[in-house]
């Protein structure tokens, strides 16, 4: 399942060169980004989007013959990243309690960062990755452009 809060970037999946990698229903989208803001995806903009996001994600657990966990890659610096993302490990580690979560959280640079709140969305979804994730391989974002 493919989520962002905010869908000019999904719409270039869809209507790009990687099309064919993902299945159109798990590519999710929101009407409105959250802004670089960990509050507005979690409290906010991101809770108009778990139940459709959650359905999918049961859609998908419910054609897997053995469902071991989820893989869950996401920012640490940006709204979406951060704020839906803990919210959306919360609910999963709620509804399939007894599932493995492994986490690939992507930790903002302070020389590539493109908000001031970046560190402000790193610590509040730090305290969610220590809480819901069975294992994190943390990467750092300056790290990927090297």
């Amino acid at each position: 399942v493919f989520v962002d809060l905010e869908p000019t970037v999904v719409d270039e999946i869809r209507t790009g060169s990687y099309r064919s990698l993902f299945h159109p229903d798990r590519l999710l989208t929101g009407k409105e980004d959250a802004a670089n803001n960990y509050s507005r995806g979690y409290f906010t903009v991101g809770k108009e989007m778990l139940e459709p996001v959650c359905d999918a994600i049961r859609k998908s657990a419910n054609e897997c013959n053995s469902l071991n966990g989820f893989f869950i890659i996401h920012s640490f610096g940006g709204g979406t990243g951060s704020g839906f993302a803990s919210l959306l490990m919360d609910r999963l580690s709620h509804e399939y309690a007894k599932k493995s979560t492994l986490e690939l959280p992507i930790y903002p640079s302070p020389h590539m960062s493109t908000a001031m709140v970046e560190p402000y969305n790193a610590m509040f979804c730090t305290n969610t990755g220590l809480e819901f994730s069975d294992c994190a391989f943390l990467v750092d974002n300056e790290a990927i452009y090297d």
